[in-house]
């Protein structure tokens, strides 16, 4: 409970953590045999333009690493959760460009940045179950982000041989080194209108956690794993 409050208050105990987790990601990466599906639809996707990234809160510790900086920049979305504090401060140091969102109070100026910022070009990544879950059960975010932006959607998913899991609502799936792994985009080919009734929505809805789901049972499979969360 000591660490939590101080994560939730110190932007100087978020940023030691983000860079020890930083260069453990980092190793862990660089060490990994990869296998990759997708890339280059993504790549394709950003020469015209930002995407939307929607992950699971399980498998996001390896998406700034597998981001193609080189093709167009990510900001992510990040709340004031340990967790969220921590990849926050990973990810900037990392070059990208997360903003901090409030689960208490309007969050309109940082809309407003988040808005700025697909317009000049930045793709936005967002997580399909965060911050505090259910896991694996897509909120309505991501929809709503795609909707406001009209930008395509890509989903995410890395997997690893060798990992472990943390006791957490997730099951966050965390990398070890020397491993084999897998980075896998997957396109949302469903049309998200600008304007949609409630049952647009909840198509949508369920189509978007079929992709999400199908996107982590691809990366498991290539890896060999039986698909999991």
């Amino acid at each position: 409970m000591k660490l939590r409050r101080q994560l939730e208050r110190s932007e100087r105990v978020a940023r030691v953590l983000g860079f020890i987790a930083r260069m453990y990601f980092g190793f862990c990466y660089r060490t990994a045999r990869w296998k990759t599906e997708g890339l280059d639809e993504l790549k394709a996707a950003l020469a015209d333009g930002p995407v939307i990234l929607v992950v699971w809160h399980s498998r996001l510790l390896l998406g700034p690493s597998h981001w193609p900086l080189e093709h167009g920049q990510l900001s992510s979305i990040h709340t004031r959760s340990p967790v969220g504090r921590v990849v926050g401060a990973m990810q900037r140091q990392q070059g990208l460009f997360p903003f901090e969102m409030s689960e208490k109070r309007s969050n309109t100026a940082t809309s407003r940045q988040i808005m700025k910022l697909v317009k000049e070009g930045t793709s936005i990544g967002i997580t399909a179950d965060g911050p505090e879950g259910p896991a694996l059960q897509l909120k309505d975010p991501p929809i709503d982000w795609a909707r406001a932006t009209g930008r395509p959607v890509f989903c995410y998913a890395f997997s690893t041989v060798r990992q472990k899991r943390a006791d957490s609502w997730d099951q966050m799936l965390i990398p070890l080194p020397f491993t084999r792994g897998s980075c896998v985009y997957r396109r949302f080919t469903s049309e998200v209108p600008r304007k949609m009734d409630a049952a647009t929505m909840d198509a949508l809805r369920q189509d978007m956690q079929q992709c999400m789901m199908a996107t982590i049972a691809r990366a498991d499979e290539m890896v060999g794993l039986k698909p999991g969360a």
